[in-house]
């Protein structure tokens, strides 16, 4: 990540509750991040798209997806992200309430680059939220990517 350039994430959640945390747990960051939340995969589909209503939206630098949302389930969209060139590249971190082997295999077989069961309770929540960023904000080297 560029120094001083704002970090663009994508979270796909459909749970304002957890978007609420996740934004809480972000807020006191040392790193300059803008979230942008939409709660379907199909949005989500259209916001890397970039179609309309997200027309002028960023490239992502991480996308925190979740696999049991409306419209187009997460793990189709991980999917179609995966088997899209000009996408692929975007890190991919799946954070859901599912411990389930089957779901862990799936999104690893269809490209997940990480896999994160959330937490019960808030402080847990939080900590989970907060490895993430340390780990694929300040720790990973990603590839500079053009936007789309």
């Amino acid at each position: 990540m560029t120094p001083g350039k704002a970090i663009q994430v994508l979270m796909v959640e459909d749970d304002a509750g957890d978007v609420q945390l996740t934004r809480e747990a972000l807020k006191d960051s040392k790193l300059i991040i803008d979230l942008h939340v939409v709660d379907d995969g199909e949005k989500a589909l259209k916001f890397l798209r970039h179609q309309p209503p997200f027309a002028q939206t960023p490239r992502p630098d991480l996308i925190l997806l979740d696999l049991n949302l409306p419209k187009v389930d997460g793990r189709e969209v991980l999917q179609i992200v995966k088997t899209d060139a000009s996408l692929r590249p975007i890190p991919i971190v799946v954070v859901t309430t599912s411990d389930a082997d089957a779901d862990i295999e799936r999104s690893y077989g269809l490209g997940a680059n990480c896999y994160v069961t959330k937490p019960i309770g808030l402080d847990q929540f939080v900590k989970v939220v907060r490895s993430i960023e340390e780990f694929w904000m300040t720790v990973v080297k990603l590839p500079s990517m053009p936007p789309l």
